[in-house]
Order: C-alpha cells, then structure tokens, then sequence
C-alpha cells in the first residue's frame, strides 16, 4: 500500500488542467500530511515537481496539513481539509501547521518552491482569486486532488445567506425566502417580519461550578472582541453543540446578538441562571396539546419569519383551514385592520390548532419525538393530527366545524369558571350550584366547573366567601356540560365525514382515561370529547404509571404545566415539564430556551 509519487503528480496536473490553471496559481496546499517517514516525503516530492516549478521569486507555493490540529479522520480527512481551506480564504489567513519543528529531513526542499507554514501568515487579496489545492490519498491507492477558488463578489452575493451555521431549524434569509414562500408573501407590507434569528449556547460540566467556570470564561473571549469581528455566535453555538461532550450538569444560554448572549453568560457566571442536572434516564417522551387560554394575538408572527419549519407546516395548515373557514386565517394572523377577532371561539380554536400543529413540528426537528400524545378538550384535535389518527383536512374539519356549532348554537348559553381546590374540595364545600357539573379536572388542585350563568356567578360568589380562588373562563358557553347534548345530532352530522386511521403515535385519551385506538377517532368521539369532563390529571397519572416521565406543552403559552408538574408531585415523580413559547414570546429565542430547558434535564437534542 505504498504511495506513488507519480500518480499523485499526475492527479495534481489532471486537477490544475481541468480549472485551465498553471501551478503558479494556485497559493497553498492542503496536503494529505499524515506525518509517517514513507508517506510524507513522497507526497512532498510529488508537490515539489508540480506546484513548486515555475513559481516567481518570492511566491512559494505555502504547505500545511489540518492533521497536526485534529488528527486523522478517515473518511472525513479530505472534507475537513477541504473545510478549513473555505474558512481560511473567508478570514484570509493562511493557518499555521502544528508541531513542525524543522522541514523534514528526507525531502530535497531545494527541487522546488515549496515552504511550509510553520507559523500564520496573511493571505492577501491581490489581483486574483484566493486559490487553494486540497489532497486526499486513500489505503486503496485512490488519489484525489482539488482546487478552491474563492467566489468573486457577484457569486459571493447569490450565496451569501447560506453560511447559516444553523443548530436547529431556525431560517436565515428571510428577504430572500419572501420572494418565494407563500407564508411571507402573504403578510401585509407593514407587518413587522423578525430577521435576527437567535442561537443557543450549550454548556455542560462535572459539576456545577465547572459550568459556570466555563461561562466565565466564554465571557472573557467574548469580551476581547471589542470590534465585532473576531467570531460568530452561530459558529460558536455549532462548536459547543457538536464538538463538545454533554455532561451532567447543563445550561443554555440562547440570544440573537452577541450582548443578550454575554449578558446570559454573566447569569450563568456569577450564579444568577440556574444550571441543572441531568438525568440520565428522564422517561418516555408526551406532547401535550392544551384547549381553551392559550391563544395571544400575533403568536404565530415570530417564528414564521424566523423558523422554515414552523412556517412551512403552518402554511399548510392554513391551506385546509381556509376550505372551511368563511374568514382569512392570514388577516387574522397577521393583524390586518378589519379581520375577525379571535375573541370568537370559531376563530380561536382554528387559529390555536394550526399553531399547535406546527409547533410539534419544530419539535420534532430538533429530536423531540413523542412516543404518546395526549390533549385537552379541543387540543385532542391536534393531538390527533399529530399523532396520524387524523388527516390535516380531517383535523381542520372537526376545529372549524365544530367550533362554528358552538358560536352558532352554544355561545351566550352558559359560562365556566377554574378554581383552585380538587375535584373532593368542589364537592365537599358544595360549590356545585343547580345547573353547574364539573368540566375538567386538570390537577390536584385545579378544577374547572361549567354550566348555567346564574349557577356560574353563584359558584363565583360562593368561592369569593370561602377565599377560594376562583377565576372566570373567557367563554359565554358551557363545554363539557349538558349544555353540549342540545348540539348532538348536529355535531354528528357536521363530522360525519371524518375518517379516522391507526395513526403512528399512541393516543391517550383525556375523555376515557386511557389509550385509545386512532381508529376510533370519529365524529362520536369528537361529539363526546366536548360533552363529556376532561379527565386530564387522570391521563397525565395513567401515562405516568406506564414510564412516561418527559411532558412537553405544545402551545402558544403554557397553561397545562402547573397541572402536570402537580400530577407529579402528588405520585413522587420528578419529571420533566417543559413549555413552548409563551404569550408575548412567540420567536426562535423563546423556543431555543424551551428546547434548552429538555436538553438541561437530559433529554437528547439534535442541535
């Protein structure tokens, strides 16, 4: 398996002859440079026939070899060479070659012009391109040679959006993308599209104080660039989520700008920002989709300028939304002067189901599969979606329609209020007024209860005089009450037409308390899942019990983890609880910082 030094001449004289350059054109090499006393010297020689002939005084061809900083990487070896070449014409500097004491001995370096680089040099910019030759020699005998040409500046102008350095799914290239995608064209001219796009600093250590040891001392390289210039905060946040450990003991700080992200490594240095601990098996991993109060207008602006993902799927959302809406979806998302309130329940419920859709989508892009689903109230809409039980069509279907049965037949009707002590409290202080059942049962301490408005306002009264805390649900209707049996027949009729699947994720239903088949996800399910009490602090125990220990809310604000996290603490389970976004954060940084929490508690990431 001994190189040949002919053939690696002939493969450089193939190279340069395929780009019509002479040797004298090109600046540098990127040699194969494994360091053995056989291989080396062939491979110099080999240079010294070609690149070093025919070179003007004083413009030796420049040698190194991205082997004395990383090792040998097999397969990878060209590549990496390949990749330090681009960045070191981006920073024009010529790297230096790490432990080379003196040229070797075994080459005739006088044959040729060929210098080695044994400190960093300035790759100046003359009256040519930047051009580099890259090595690569395999055990098999393959020899492969290329050359780089730096862009010139109209090439650069086409590309240069696309040196993202993305860890997650966020979109640079905003401008460009409004060109063609029809999210962003459908946003009105004054809409305020977000461009600075955040990134997420990963740290990890032993110990605690060795993570914020580390933040000190991120801090200070930071804080040396006093220009600017001397590094990218994606190129950062890319080295220290992929070539870096995780450790046990972890935090994230995110930003879109070096100053939010030093100011979050000053947190995390001088103890301010929580590092936590990992744990090294947290569980099986539920999405949890949330029903009524999680809606917030303009939710969904932030991340479809700041995240493809999210836009992409919320486009197609939209896209069945409007085959049964008799509204625009967009007028609404983006705040158009004269679009209907999503203060009507048939406009919210759509609205909160395309952006829960979407949002397990960028989970899911960063590595956060769920092995169950699980919903609340309309959430198990989504729910369904995502878990395949449902189509995206059938999915619209059930929200539109049946949220438009409700403001046509239920609103005005009824009301519902949340109060604060278990469903043995409610009965035990009799708060059940005439006309009033229990709603849902989201925790240990937190129950809703729904139906007539004078028997509402009387266990408003009642709740007041106890000093039980009480707060009224922002709906003029009585879901999950008898209320709901007047509406049967046309609900049945309106989803008629759904047809449910198996689906790929487990469904855990909040109205039987248990798993159920996506196959018996039809109209009647849809019908009962609004007439019957939610049963949520049931599911989340049942899930509990079968080994699921990691909750994500998929919403737009985070109204079921208090529940959950309560849930757990009533049966002695740690977990994980995280949200989403939250109202009045509604972009990428918002969700780095929930991803960053999972990750923190030792969920794995795709970063």
């Amino acid at each position: 398996t001994a190189p040949s030094g002919v053939a690696q001449q002939r493969v450089i004289r193939a190279a340069l002859a395929d780009a019509g350059l002479s040797a004298a054109d090109v600046d540098v090499v990127e040699a194969h440079g494994t360091g053995t006393k056989l291989g080396d010297p062939i491979e110099a020689q080999a240079l010294l026939a070609t690149y070093g002939q025919g070179r003007a005084d004083g413009r030796p061809l420049r040698l190194g070899s991205l082997k004395s900083n990383i090792g040998h990487t097999q397969a990878a070896a060209g590549v990496a060479g390949v990749i330090k070449m681009v960045m070191a014409m981006r920073h024009g500097v010529l790297p230096k070659t790490l432990h080379v004491d003196e040229p070797s001995p075994h080459v005739d370096w006088s044959a040729g012009a060929v210098e080695l680089l044994t400190e960093a040099l300035p790759w100046e910019a003359e009256d040519r391109p930047r051009r580099a030759g890259v090595s690569s020699f395999g055990l098999s005998g393959t020899n492969a040679h290329l050359v780089l040409e730096q862009p010139g500046a109209e090439d650069a102008a086409g590309t240069a959006g696309d040196d993202t350095g993305d860890t997650g799914p966020a979109a640079e290239g905003t401008a460009e993308r409004s060109a063609t995608s029809p999210v962003l064209r459908s946003a009105p001219e004054d809409a305020v599209v977000p461009r600075a796009v955040a990134v997420p600093w990963v740290l990890s250590g032993a110990t605690e104080a060795a993570v914020r040891q580390q933040a000190a001392r991120l801090a200070e390289f930071t804080a040396v660039d006093e220009g600017g210039q001397g590094y990218d905060p994606r190129g950062v946040a890319r080295g220290l989520a992929l070539g870096r450990a995780a450790l046990d003991r972890r935090t994230v700080v995110t930003g879109a700008d070096r100053a939010a992200l030093t100011d979050g490594l000053a947190a995390v240095a001088d103890g301010t920002a929580p590092v936590r601990k990992a744990d090294s098996a947290p569980g099986r991993t539920v999405f949890v989709f949330p029903g009524q109060g999680t809606a917030w207008v303009g939710m969904a602006v932030g991340l479809l300028g700041e995240c493809e993902v999210f836009a992409e799927r919320f486009g197609e959302c939209v896209g069945v939304l409007e085959r049964f809406v008799e509204w625009s979806v967009w007028d609404v998302v983006w705040g158009v002067e004269g679009a209907v309130s999503l203060d009507r329940v048939d406009v919210v419920q759509p609205l909160s189901w395309a952006v829960m859709v979407s949002l397990a989508a960028v989970w899911e892009s960063v590595g956060v599969v769920p092995d169950a689903v699980v919903g609340h109230s309309q959430g198990e809409i989504a729910a369904a979606v995502v878990a395949g039980a449902l189509s995206l069509e059938d999915g619209a279907r059930v929200v539109v329609l049946r949220s438009r049965v409700i403001a046509g037949s239920l609103a005005g009707a009824g009301g519902m209020v949340s109060v604060g002590v278990g469903v043995g409290e409610v009965e035990r202080l009799g708060l059940l007024s005439v006309g009033v059942s229990v709603a849902a049962v989201n925790g240990p301490s937190s129950v809703v209860l729904a139906g007539d408005v004078v028997g509402v306002d009387e266990v408003v009264a009642r709740c007041e005089g106890l000093g039980v805390r009480v707060r009224r649900v922002a709906v003029d209707y009585a879901s999950h009450s008898v209320h709901v049996e007047g509406v049967r027949e046309e609900l049945l009729r309106v989803l008629g037409p759904v047809v449910p699947r198996g689906g790929g994720v487990r469904f855990f239903s909040s109205v039987e308390c248990g798993w159920v088949d996506g196959g018996g996800l039809g109209g009647g399910y849809w019908y009962r899942n609004l007439r019957e009490p939610v049963l949520f602090a049931g599911a989340v125990e049942g899930l509990v019990g079968e080994g699921f220990g990691v909750f994500v809310e998929v919403s737009a604000h985070p109204v079921l983890v208090p529940g959950v996290e309560g849930v757990l603490e009533g049966v002695g389970v740690e977990g994980v609880v995280v949200g989403t976004l939250r109202r009045g954060e509604g972009g990428w940084g918002r969700v780095l910082r929930s991803v960053g929490e999972l990750w923190a508690a030792g969920v794995d990431i795709d970063w």
